[in-house]
């Protein structure tokens, strides 16, 4: 069964914003390029930060500001843009002016531009972190791979449109039948010469049912997911075991 990448994107700061990509360099062992490299921690996460100016080892997402604490946070967009991920990022929100700052240097501008966003009854945000590998929600390094086919059906069963921004999946597949994905875990996707092996369905929190035009909560995802499927699994995720260059249309079979 043959399908094409219909979607690349990353996510430069975990749970603020995505961006699409044409293509991208895999390489083994390792996360998409460029994809939570950023994170906004909490006074939460600081006890577990350790005392250096930027975390030595992974955090679990409950360090960092979430879209399943703030569905809001799930309006922002924009990364860097078209090209290698470096310099200026860029922000913007329905409810906010646009924001364009360098993480490097000027993570409290974030701090300031984001605190509107972020309930004051949750644990305060209190800097800009890069991570030593990526921000994503498990500490394995892997990418996570979502298929059109299952995003329709699903539209169709619960009678609204979803559209992909909510689930943040750094590749889409189009051509699969739906739901397919479930059965490939353990097996091996092929891209050209790269190769990806599924390691495991992706459960899914609240921070789905978070609008992304609106921020505004539309429905109870990981309760439709329940209700339909018994579980509340949407996607897979996969190591790279063999790294390579991918590109928009590529083929991708198990």
């Amino acid at each position: 069964m043959t399908g094409h990448i219909a979607r690349i994107r990353r996510y430069p700061i975990k749970s603020l914003g995505g961006e699409d990509m044409t293509a991208a360099s895999l390489r083994a062992a390792h996360r998409l390029p460029g994809d939570r490299v950023w994170a906004m921690l909490t006074e939460a996460g600081e006890r577990h930060a350790g005392d250096g100016p930027q975390p030595e080892r992974w955090l679990p997402k409950s360090c960092f500001l979430r879209g399943v604490a703030s569905a809001t946070l799930q309006a922002v967009s924009g990364g860097w843009g078209e090209g290698v991920p470096e310099g200026s990022i860029r922000l913007s929100h329905p409810d906010l002016p646009d924001l364009r700052f360098d993480p490097e240097t000027e993570g409290a501008r974030l701090l300031d531009w984001v605190a509107p966003l972020w309930p004051a009854d949750k644990p305060a945000a209190t800097r800009l972190v890069r991570g030593p590998t990526g921000w994503t929600d498990v500490n394995q390094p892997w990418v996570s791979i979502l298929s059109l086919s299952s995003l329709r059906d699903l539209e169709t069963r619960l009678g609204q449109p979803l559209g992909i921004e909510r689930w943040r999946a750094n590749l889409w597949v189009d051509g699969w039948e739906a739901y397919a994905e479930q059965d490939m875990i353990g097996q091996i996707l092929t891209i050209g010469d790269v190769e990806l092996r599924v390691t495991e369905a992706i459960g899914r929190c609240a921070a789905t049912s978070a609008n992304t035009e609106t921020g505004r909560l539309d429905c109870d995802m990981p309760a439709a997911l329940t209700e339909q499927f018994g579980h509340h699994q949407f996607g897979i995720y996969a190591e790279v075991v063999t790294g390579g260059e991918i590109a928009l249309n590529d083929e991708i079979r198990p």
